[in-house]
């Protein structure tokens, strides 16, 4: 039987990167499960570390899972390749992490799109968003589910109340087009980077603000850095939970079947978790100091209507049938 240890990578700087996982056993399969975020209450640092102790208790003696958090083994510009490449078997990235393979997944990035959580959970429970689940796999990508994290807030170094109070500045965002197109319906400037730059980058004023969860406002403290956050639910933050077809195929059958059960029960059960994270969260930056700015029915519409015109503008690359199966959830 495995023992619990604390693992750290060789690129680890801190205790703070490491996390508890099994000493795999002779003979068993290794599958390094990697990400980019750090702290312990965050929905995808649950999820992984659930999965991870599903799978080593379950299939005990035949498969093995570490995991790397805080981009201890790979950041976001290394793990796509790294999983193609072998050298880890299993990632969450962000949904907008896949514009250089399909833009299918950049109905998700749609401003608005889902009036809540719960309508983004059951546009991926639909036949739509199963189906994009397989959407890479002539890539050599295979999702294994969805794993929310929340609605996205926009933070910045001045109080955001409207989309015309971003005029001039410069946000931070992941490399999706949809995004990019988003910061500039607000008259702002986009500028991808990867999340574990993104709080230095505030700190110094390389960009002015930010769009996340709560979750990842709190546990990466960039309520430290900001004048406030608004809380616009403008946008979806979800996860890929993906493996490789590689791998996949490189299971018995038996043993495949078991994985695959585990990943939708691990994924079903976080995703029915997130609300309640998030809503700790967002009480943890109140009571560490944080400014959070609410949208009356009027304020929250104008930006609604400043968003619209980003959903015709990728109407041809994603799909209208997509986008309404999305609206509709």
């Amino acid at each position: 039987m495995k023992k619990l240890t604390l693992g750290l990578s060789a690129l680890a700087l801190s205790v703070s990167a490491a996390t508890a996982q099994a000493s795999c056993d002779a003979g068993e399969i290794v599958a390094k499960l990697s990400h980019v975020t750090g702290g312990t209450t965050h929905p995808k640092v649950v999820a992984a570390n659930k999965f991870a102790e599903r799978v080593n208790a379950e299939m005990n003696g035949t498969l093995c899972v570490e995991v790397y958090p805080n981009s201890t083994l790979f950041g976001d510009s290394k793990e796509l390749e790294a999983l193609l490449l072998g050298d880890v078997q299993i990632l969450a990235p962000s949904l907008s992490k896949f514009g250089s393979y399909t833009s299918k997944y950049g109905v998700f990035d749609l401003p608005f799109i889902f009036k809540d959580m719960d309508a983004a959970i059951s546009f991926t429970n639909s036949d739509a968003g199963q189906n994009l689940l397989n959407e890479m796999e002539d890539v050599g990508f295979v999702g294994l589910g969805y794993w929310m994290s929340g609605m996205k807030y926009f933070s910045a170094n001045k109080a955001l109340m409207e989309p015309s109070d971003a005029s001039g500045l410069k946000f931070r965002v992941q490399s999706s087009d949809v995004a990019k197109a988003m910061i500039g319906a607000m008259g702002g400037t986009p500028q991808a980077m990867a999340f574990a730059e993104v709080y230095g980058a505030l700190q110094t004023g390389v960009v002015d603000g930010q769009e996340n969860t709560w979750s990842n406002i709190y546990t990466k403290k960039f309520f430290e850095v900001q004048d406030s956050t608004t809380e616009t639910s403008h946008q979806l933050l979800a996860y890929l939970f993906m493996t490789s077809r590689e791998f996949l195929d490189s299971m018995e059958n038996k043993d495949r079947e078991t994985f695959l059960r585990i990943a939708n029960e691990v994924s079903n059960e976080a995703n029915l978790a997130v609300k309640a994270a998030e809503a700790t969260n967002r009480q943890n930056i109140l009571d560490a100091g944080g400014k959070i700015n609410t949208l009356d029915a009027e304020g929250r519409k104008k930006w609604v209507e400043s968003m619209k015109p980003v959903w015709k503008q990728f109407e041809d690359e994603i799909g209208a049938d997509l986008i309404e199966s999305a609206a509709n959830s």
